[in-house]
């Protein structure tokens, strides 16, 4: 697995390059987009499963999930994956660190 990311400087087109689709977007311009809220959420696992057992559940119940312990999260924002991670724990709580970005395909 390998880690891919952008960078600022991957967004702006270098010494001599045109513009794609019209787009020249600067530091300057993103900063617009910097203030804007996104929700994060990191997946420990899922499950399925028929309502009738949903409805068994009670305090205690144990959900078995899709997942191994010590198997990568999947991380989202705003519902679409971005990376994947490991849990963590700062002070007295949970985070997550990420160990892999997901680069994704660009349609257009």
């Amino acid at each position: 697995m390998t880690d891919e990311s952008l960078t600022l400087s991957e967004l702006e087109p270098s010494a001599g390059e045109a513009p794609k689709d019209g787009a020249n977007a600067t530091i300057n311009d993103l900063e617009a987009v910097y203030g804007i809220p996104v929700e994060v959420a990191a997946v420990l696992g899922k499950a399925t499963m028929p309502v009738s057992s949903l409805l068994k559940l009670g305090r205690g119940a144990v959900i078995e999930l899709d997942r191994k312990v010590g198997e990568a999260i999947d991380i989202y924002v705003n519902n679409r994956l971005v990376a994947r991670g490991e849990v963590v724990v700062v002070e007295d709580r949970l985070g997550i660190t990420m160990t892999e970005i997901i680069k994704a395909e660009r349609t257009s």
